[in-house]
């Protein structure tokens, strides 16, 4: 991301700002700035009287801006970080007055995740004068699979479509989980290897041939001893297999491919486009859709919302997963 990488930059090059307001829907961005200003601004010796982490569920408005107003002991600046801050939204415009007038000597950080900040409120325009606002968005699934690709990159780390694929099916978008998994090639595998599903599977745990991608492409294939073989390996290992996520996944893809045949141009680049996913993925689309023609995709959306409850316990006396998984197949196939 482009406004992470300028504010990283401004920092290393020592143009701090009073006030960092992180807030948003993903977690990762915010943790990594705060980690990077938790580092890099003040030299190790100085951390000891001049840097702080306080948690907004232990604290209060007041106590932060007190925090704040210190001036700092043999250093230039201190560096007060309040992590946690989203448990201080109902007082968070009171920060308002220290937010007109911050303490120049002072680099508040200020992680509000999960939350957004009211634009109209006097706190936003506050912050927007006197410091930095930051809101980290959440990726939509298509776009995460292009950011494991920069991200793996930048370390020195191709990756095949298929594998980062793989790794958005089973870890979802979830930024700083999916790092995490990661960080765990970067340990055994040399830089310039290119990450295959093979790695995926050695490394991370999830199998390359047993998982909701290959389900979903085999039952848009049409394939029933594919798809029967992953069911039962589903079967065999439902903790790391989740009945719901495997529902939630085709419900996701049955209901693309019913708006798939709603398009009036079926161009790989205007599919993509609509349907916010990889380029690389549109053949899937097209080839379920010669499968499965509109008035079926509508039943088995209709169905998958009805095994999405019985997988929750509604109206279902406890069906084992093995049940629910070969009534699902039977219900799309």
């Amino acid at each position: 991301m482009e406004e992470v990488k300028q504010i990283v930059g401004d920092i290393r090059a020592g143009n701090t700002r009073p006030i960092y307001f992180l807030f948003g829907e993903e977690a990762y961005y915010i943790d990594r700035i705060t980690e990077f200003i938790e580092n890099n601004v003040l030299q190790e010796e100085e951390k000891g009287f001049n840097q702080m982490v306080l948690y907004g569920k232990d604290v209060t408005v007041d106590d932060i801006v007190g925090n704040a107003k210190r001036y700092p002991m043999m250093a230039e600046k201190q560096v007060v970080i309040v992590k946690e801050a989203q448990h201080l939204s109902r007082t968070i415009e009171s920060l308002t007055a220290y937010a007109d007038n911050p303490q120049p000597t002072t680099v508040l950080v200020i992680c509000y995740k999960y939350k957004k900040l009211d634009k109209r409120k006097k706190l936003y325009k506050a912050v927007q004068k006197n410091g930095l606002l930051f809101e980290s968005k959440k990726l939509y699934e298509n776009q995460v699979s292009d950011w494991i690709r920069k991200t793996l990159g930048s370390k020195g780390y191709p990756i095949s479509h298929k594998a980062s694929t793989l790794l958005v099916e089973y870890l979802g978008t979830d930024l700083s989980r999916i790092y995490k998994e990661l960080e765990k090639l970067f340990l055994v595998l040399p830089k310039d290897t290119e990450i295959m599903p093979d790695h995926i599977e050695t490394h991370i745990g999830i199998s390359k041939d047993y998982n909701n991608f290959e389900l979903k492409k085999a039952i848009g294939e049409r394939d029933v001893v594919k798809a029967t073989k992953i069911i039962t390996y589903f079967a065999q290992n439902p903790k790391d297999n989740p009945f719901v996520l495997t529902v939630t996944l085709l419900h996701s893809f049955f209901s693309q491919l019913l708006k798939y045949h709603g398009l009036n141009d079926h161009s790989p680049k205007s599919v993509a486009s609509a349907l916010r996913i990889n380029p690389y993925f549109v053949n899937e689309f097209q080839t379920a859709s010669r499968n499965y023609p509109m008035k079926k995709v509508s039943q088995i959306v209709s169905h998958l919302r009805e095994m999405d409850l019985k997988g929750k316990g509604v109206g279902a006396n406890a069906l084992k997963q093995a049940d629910l998984l070969k009534e699902l197949l039977v219900k799309i196939l």
